[in-house]
């Protein structure tokens, strides 16, 4: 009885803070994916060209997954759809824009942050052309903010306070956190291509990173939270597949 009340609460919370973020959705808004043609022509080509390698060694690491561990495919469409729906909601910030969840720690905690790169570069194609959210032309800057930047942080997190053997707040701080890079590395491409008159890029960097931190910090710690509870229940119910993973120790 025990078990069965405790799925049923993690199920409900997990469904109130979907719901949260859900409901929280914006009508028709600036996104925080930068918009096609949003960049100058430029620094455009500059993201495209600083990301490609990352993309293309990611394609090796996600084939010696998928030849090595065929199982392990449904458990890469679940972290690829949960980028998806999570990095798809759009919450209102001020000045009429949005911002939003990343849903890319969950994978790369499972798979690293190379396969991770290139499940996030498929799902922001598939936003830009379905759902107008970011651009092909801005898609280098998507990708390198929250396909590279954002993995490689909750990586590193998540190594470096799994030494404490605390694996769920490994998980937490280690979404939060790459979070919150991935949306400073997004003011940082802000400011680089537009500065300030007066200040320069200081200026403009302080000025995209406040126009942001009213709603990311909160949705940054929604998102850990969801991720801890996505990851309790497959300790529950994908134990196998972490176990290939090397994520959950062996049944004695």
């Amino acid at each position: 009885m025990k078990t069965r009340y405790r799925k049923w609460v993690s199920l409900g919370l997990m469904a109130g803070l979907s719901c949260y973020l859900l409901l929280g959705s914006a009508q028709p808004a600036y996104a925080m994916h930068v918009a096609e043609g949003f960049l100058p022509i430029q620094w455009a080509a500059f993201w495209w060209a600083v990301s490609l390698p990352f993309f293309l060694v990611g394609l090796r690491s996600l084939t010696r997954i998928t030849k090595q561990n065929p199982e392990l495919k449904l458990l890469l469409a679940l972290a690829g759809a949960f980028t998806f729906v999570l990095s798809a909601l759009k919450i209102p910030s001020v000045t009429g824009s949005s911002s939003h969840p990343t849903g890319t720690g969950l994978g790369t905690i499972l798979f690293g942050p190379l396969t991770m790169t290139v499940l996030g570069t498929l799902v922001l194609i598939f936003q830009a052309v379905l759902l107008a959210h970011g651009g092909i032309t801005t898609l280098g800057a998507n990708v390198f903010s929250m396909a590279i930047v954002g993995p490689l942080v909750a990586y590193m997190v998540y190594n470096t306070v799994m030494k404490t053997g605390q694996q769920k707040l490994a998980v937490f701080l280690a979404v939060v956190l790459q979070d919150l890079l991935t949306y400073l590395m997004t003011a940082i491409q802000l400011a680089l291509a537009f500065p300030a008159v007066q200040g320069g890029f200081i200026a403009s960097l302080l000025k995209f990173t406040g126009i942001f931190a009213v709603t990311q910090l909160p949705l940054a710690i929604s998102e850990g939270l969801l991720t801890v509870m996505v990851w309790g229940w497959l300790q529950q119910y994908g134990k196998q597949e972490l176990q290939t993973l090397k994520l959950l120790e062996q049944d004695a």
